[in-house]
């Protein structure tokens, strides 16, 4: 185990670069993800709950403008994969963000990062969960079946943002305590299944266009901006409100990069599969926004409140005004967005397949997403910044059982109690800084190690990386003021923590360069690990 004396200050303790890919060369994991599985696994990874659900919300935030909306996060996306595509080629070990900061900014920097990653994995999951809580609902209790659960055992109190009567999202906190005990005991899905579950979701989406594209009208798209491109600081409506929300459809394509230490010659495919997947599924979900917005007989209208701006998606306010006989049948309304549009234009059955579809793929996305969370804290606690007792693995499931534990719960008592809307943009506040991070980390690495090989370089890093650190407060100022707020509150939470605990018990500032051996070599070994599961939001 090689040492090396503290370095002082507080943005002094920077993990050296040659000691992390040593590290990583050592006690790397399984390394068997190609191209083409890592794009499938980006594509799925992005195709989730973001689309099948946040349409809903999107369409409530900016109307039709949500094509616009999709334009705009998707190039945000865009200038951020190819920032994660250089750094991830080159730093291709678990972490992710974390780690690229460690290695660049030092362990400060890093702990904020590897905190504020909490927002978008586990909140991200609670997201998925109540998405998937909605299909469950709708297509398996009452359209299979005729049960219609009473309000509430479906959505969390109106203090929250709930339906009427709404008190905990049952079937959402069910679901996620349900996958988090899969993920102890060990349960994991090849890369082939992966590959099954991500045709699925294309196939649904390929019916949903062939059926509503040729029913579009076009009248439906006027007012294209019934909300305007800015809806105001802190209201999170309009083209760019929406776009902050329906953000959190894009973002699964930074869970490649968790995949960089699992994947074959990740210094050409981490890239490919990066900036391959998120390419197709922009012009997917432009076009499956198109379809919903202008299929549907109603339109995608937002419900207008009194003072000529959209009520809140995810309110009060909004859950009574769908209550109402006029609205609701309305896209706005609806927990399955895109299967409750074929229904309405008289293709129930396929909508019900459109329903399965999710309801079937979803829960392994929040078992990807709570893999990917206990990975983070796995590397924060083998460098120290966590309790070891945290990553404490099971001796006979041998998995991280503790901490997936405590994570899962979590996880499901926001999927209780929160609307999907909300999860949503609380998960884009800690991924947005996330990104920023990465951003800042390619441009240190580029003027403190400029000499060291790069398989892939940002073209015009200069402009690029800017842009994306420009894109990513632009997006944050414009998600609504409680979703700002959470990110420097649970900042503030995480820097008690870190000065606390983690600063004194830092392996690195101990003068612990590497890691134990057997911290992931005790760990059930998975087919390529975060890279053979399924994801997407």
């Amino acid at each position: 185990m090689a040492t090396s004396a503290p370095r002082g200050g507080l943005f002094g303790r920077v993990k050296p670069l040659d000691a992390i890919l040593a590290t990583a060369e050592r006690k790397s994991l399984h390394r068997s993800l190609g191209a083409i599985q890592l794009t499938l696994f980006g594509i799925g990874c992005i195709i989730g709950t973001g689309i099948f659900v946040l349409t809903a919300a999107g369409a409530q935030k900016a109307g039709p403008g949500l094509m616009l909306a999709f334009v705009i996060a998707g190039a945000v996306c865009i200038v951020a994969a190819l920032c994660y595509a250089e750094i991830a080629a080159m730093i291709p070990v678990a972490g992710s963000a974390y780690t690229y900061t460690y290695a660049t900014m030092g362990e400060f920097l890093a702990w904020t990062v590897g905190w504020a990653l909490v927002l978008e994995y586990a909140i991200a999951a609670s997201a998925v969960s109540v998405g998937w809580s909605g299909f469950f609902s709708g297509t398996i209790l009452k359209e299979t079946f005729g049960i219609a659960l009473p309000a509430y055992l479906t959505a969390g109190p109106l203090a929250l943002g709930g339906a009427p009567g709404g008190f905990i999202n049952l079937p959402a906190m069910v679901i996620a305590l349900l996958v988090t005990w899969l993920l102890m005991i060990g349960t994991s899905e090849s890369a082939k299944v992966n590959a099954v579950l991500v045709a699925i979701k294309l196939g649904a989406l390929t019916a949903f266009l062939a059926l509503t594209l040729p029913r579009v009208n076009m009248e439906h798209f006027n007012p294209f901006l019934p909300a305007g491109v800015f809806g105001g600081f802190g209201t999170g409506v309009g083209a760019v409100g929406a776009a902050a929300t329906i953000f959190f459809a894009y973002v699964g394509f930074d869970a490649v990069s968790t995949a960089a230490e699992e994947t074959k010659n990740p210094q050409r495919n981490v890239p490919i599969g990066l900036v391959g997947s998120l390419l197709f599924c922009t012009v997917v979900y432009i076009l499956v926004a198109a379809g919903a917005i202008g299929a549907m007989p109603t339109g995608g209208q937002p419900i207008m409140g009194p003072n000529g701006v959209p009520f809140p998606a995810g309110s009060e306010e909004l859950a009574r005004q769908c209550a109402m006989p006029q609205f609701k049948e309305a896209l706005v309304c609806s927990n399955e967005a895109l299967a409750h549009v074929l229904r309405t234009i008289g293709f129930g059955k396929v909508g019900n397949a459109v329903g399965y579809a999710a309801i079937l793929a979803l829960p392994s996305v929040i078992l990807i997403l709570l893999f990917g969370q206990t990975r983070i804290f796995f590397v924060m606690a083998r460098d120290g910044l966590l309790p070891e007792s945290w990553s404490k693995v099971h001796p006979k499931w041998k998995t991280p059982y503790v901490i997936t534990a405590i994570t899962g719960v979590v996880v499901a008592v926001a999927a209780a109690f929160l609307p999907v809307g909300q999860l949503a943009d609380i998960a884009n506040a800690g991924t947005l800084y996330a990104f920023l991070m990465v951003a800042v980390a390619v441009m240190v690495l580029r003027r403190t190690d400029g000499g060291r090989k790069r398989a892939f370089t940002v073209p015009g890093l200069i402009i690029v990386g800017p842009l994306t650190i420009l894109g990513c407060l632009f997006l944050f100022f414009n998600l609504p003021t409680a979703a700002m707020l959470v990110l420097p509150i649970w900042g503030a939470i995480g820097l008690v923590i870190y000065f606390l605990y983690s600063r004194r018990n830092s392996h690195l500032g101990r003068g612990i360069i590497e890691v134990p051996e057997d911290y992931v070599d005790q760990l059930e070994p998975t087919v390529a690990g975060v890279g053979g599961e399924d994801a997407g939001r």
